[in-house]
C-alpha cells in the first residue's frame, strides 16, 4: 500500500525529532565553539523556534 500524504508528514515529523535530539545531545558534549556553532545552525535549519541549550 503506498504512503499517504498524512504518513509521510508524520514520518518527516518524527524523523526531525529524533534529530534535533540527537543535535542538542552532541551541543551539550561540545566543547569547541567552532563545533558548537555549526551545530546551533543545524538546529536552528531544522526548527527555528526551538530553544538552544546554553551551557
Amino acid at each position: 500500500m503506498p504512503m499517504r500524504e498524512k504518513d509521510r508528514q508524520l514520518r518527516r515529523r518524527r524523523r526531525r525529532v529524533l534529530k534535533l535530539r540527537k543535535l542538542k545531545r552532541r551541543l551539550v558534549e561540545a566543547t569547541d565553539t567552532r563545533t558548537r556553532r555549526r551545530i546551533v545552525e543545524k538546529i536552528k535549519r531544522l526548527d527555528p523556534w526551538t530553544e538552544i541549550p546554553e551551557v
